[in-house]
């Protein structure tokens, strides 16, 4: 008899709270393992990696190409290994495991501070850079200044999974820290004009991966974006538009030692109102200049470009 979806969510979760709550230092070793693994033993979407950036940088010799594909499945492995970790950041003491690791740090908090006092609500447009897993955290990232942010009043959006268990896991994992504090804020795309039409006389903040190709065709724009014609998703830059909020970019970039910076780029502050083309094109200039210095961070392995 097969295991119902809900208790195999269930299993899976207690795995992984059980494995995430070994050092971190742990988690980036195995990360540094499984790329290896990805890259050279499995071979995991290597041509599809080595297309988009032969594609993307075509002033570049095959075997820089190849350097960054080396670090791009570290990189990518890290990024799983340390959401497992993540994922037991639970409670009070989760909350203070996370903000003690600094495995990110936002280096300007009082800019995003004063573009949430800007406007009644905030959207934060990011890509797959740095850990985009992450980011359910971000209350919990700043150094030396409070963030002017109800951690309950800030919303992650997500692409609903086809496995109804997987869906249930990530869900689990991706609101970890916030997870007790009434946060209601995980929510999916499709629903995501309801979910802020509903809200719209609270203040909230709201964070929209919008680096992939658009769902429905007729959606978006066109812009030029590493050497190549990409058709945008304009639906969060239009949500914004629409319910006149501020907007920022999210510029997730690695250090040195493993962790992540966070710096947010303001791009459309209500009193000078942007059409959301305006702002896609603002946003893919923006991480256009983040991949010409870190060309390995980003999600390689999806085809962006079809």
């Amino acid at each position: 008899m097969s295991m119902s979806k809900p208790l195999a969510a269930r299993i899976i979760q207690a795995w992984l709270y059980l494995h995430g709550k070994l050092p971190l230092g742990y988690h980036r070793w195995w990360g540094r393992v499984l790329g290896w693994l990805l890259c050279h033993v499995f071979h995991y979407r290597v041509h599809v990696v080595m297309t988009n950036l032969a594609r993307a940088f075509p002033e570049k010799k095959y075997q820089e190409l190849k350097a960054i594909s080396r670090q791009f499945y570290t990189h990518l492995a890290t990024v799983f290994t340390e959401m497992i970790w993540f994922g037991a950041c639970r409670g009070q003491k989760g909350r203070k495991r996370l903000h003690d690791s600094h495995i990110v740090e936002i280096t300007n908090p009082e800019e995003l501070s004063r573009l949430c006092r800007s406007a009644r609500q905030l959207m934060l447009l990011q890509a797959h850079t740095g850990n985009w897993e992450l980011i359910g955290g971000i209350l919990n990232y700043s150094y030396g200044q409070a963030l002017d942010i109800d951690p309950s009043r800030f919303a992650v959006t997500y692409k609903r999974l086809a496995s109804e268990c997987w869906d249930a896991v990530m869900a689990w994992n991706r609101t970890a820290p916030v997870a007790d504090l009434g946060f209601e804020g995980y929510v999916e795309t499709m629903n995501m004009l309801r979910f802020a039409i509903g809200h719209k006389e609270e203040p909230y903040g709201y964070s929209f991966i919008t680096d992939q190709f658009p769902y429905v065709y007729s959606w978006g724009t066109n812009v030029e974006f590493l050497h190549q014609s990409t058709r945008t998703m304009t639906g969060a830059a239009a949500l914004a538009c629409k319910l006149n909020m501020a907007v920022g970019y999210l510029r997730f970039r690695c250090r040195e030692d493993g962790g992540y910076t966070l710096t947010v780029v303001p791009i459309g502050p209500p009193e000078t109102p942007m059409q959301p083309e305006e702002l896609m094109k603002r946003y893919y200039e923006l991480l256009e200049e983040d991949l010409r210095q870190q060309p390995w961070n980003y999600l390689w392995t999806h085809k962006r470009w079809k």
